[in-house]
């Protein structure tokens, strides 16, 4: 099965040979994938190579959570992005992000306030769980239209921090 996985400009051609082998861009990779708590937490073995990823699905499409860093992730089969570009593109430029806990955890910051332009790549909230601090980017250019935490806030998964709109 092939999919294409979007986060932000970029496309990435994903095909699943097997249970234990993939291409990702035409790269063949050896992997072994596992489920490793009851939260969403995953590890990856690719050629070799450990990963592990807090990965869930929410509104906005796939959240995965490597190294400190969040990315969104729109994943489609092949007939799913042919039929999105049949009906004339994907969805508006001007959506509202909804920026969400990946995981249970405090609030160590908010560095962010209301009404405050941001870019891609800019740190909104520091979120401490199972005693690592991950930053929260934004995976775009955007407007802070609301702020729902504060240092300080125990959250839960899946609870919105923040909206960019």
């Amino acid at each position: 099965m092939k999919y294409v996985a979007t986060t932000g400009d970029r496309e990435i051609l994903i095909e699943i040979i097997d249970d234990h082998h993939i291409t990702v861009d035409g790269v063949k990779y050896e992997i072994d994938f596992e489920s490793v708590s009851e939260q969403t937490v995953y590890s990856l073995l690719a050629n070799n190579k450990s990963y592990e990823a807090l990965i869930y699905e929410s509104e906005e499409g796939w959240q995965v959570l490597l190294h400190g860093s969040q990315y969104v992730l729109l994943v489609e089969d092949e007939r799913e992005r042919r039929l999105r570009a049949s009906l004339g593109g994907g969805p508006p430029e001007n959506v509202v992000y909804h920026l969400k806990a990946p995981m249970p955890g405090l609030i160590v910051s908010v560095s962010v306030s209301e009404g405050q332009s941001i870019e891609k790549g800019d740190v909104l909230v520091i979120l401490e769980s199972m005693k690592m601090q991950n930053e929260l980017k934004s995976p775009r250019p955007g407007k802070i239209s609301r702020v729902r935490v504060k240092p300080g806030d125990s959250v839960e998964q899946r609870d919105p921090l923040l909206s960019v709109v």
